[in-house]
């Protein structure tokens, strides 16, 4: 009786190892690093989008089903002026630029300068008090009470071309 019990312990002690390891495993699994930045690109060939020859671009990437995407677009499209040309690239039509720019985050809002430099970005939302004090910002320096506002080094990582 006694080799039944001290059977029937190491049977069952070895049973709660397995599922112990087994449940590290599927935890370990499921808890991968965290992406707490996204990639922007440097540069833009302005030849990609309309008005080439406008002093500053602001484009959106975007995609059709993101309904911030669309907040933001509203928001980049009244900067358009004689000097500010707009762009919206969404993912299904623009794809081939999504890619090209290695876009992997919607919206991404960029502030282009005539060179093709990208000068600011936003990724995700934000107000719109704050894209029209970095496009100030880049087109005047010292304009804003806010010169970070946008600024590359506050995105963290900046991959891409």
């Amino acid at each position: 009786m006694a080799a039944r019990i001290a059977l029937a312990a190491v049977l069952l002690a070895g049973a709660g190892l397995v599922a112990w390891v087994l449940d590290r495993r599927q935890s370990s699994r499921s808890t991968g690093p965290i992406r707490t930045s996204h990639a922007v690109p440097h540069q833009l060939a302005r030849a990609d989008f309309l008005r080439p020859d406008a002093p500053w671009l602001v484009v959106v990437f975007s995609s059709a089903s993101c309904t911030t995407c669309a907040a933001m677009i509203a928001k980049g499209s009244v900067v358009e002026s004689p000097f500010v040309a707009f762009a919206e690239c969404e993912y299904t039509r623009d794809r081939d630029l999504h890619e090209r720019y290695h876009i992997d985050a919607v919206p991404t809002t960029v502030i282009v300068d005539a060179e093709g430099v990208v000068r600011a970005a936003f990724v995700g939302q934000t107000t719109a008090t704050d894209l029209w004090a970095a496009l100030a910002e880049v087109r005047e320096p010292g304009s804003s009470p806010e010169p970070d506002l946008g600024s590359l080094g506050s995105l963290g990582s900046l991959d891409g071309p």
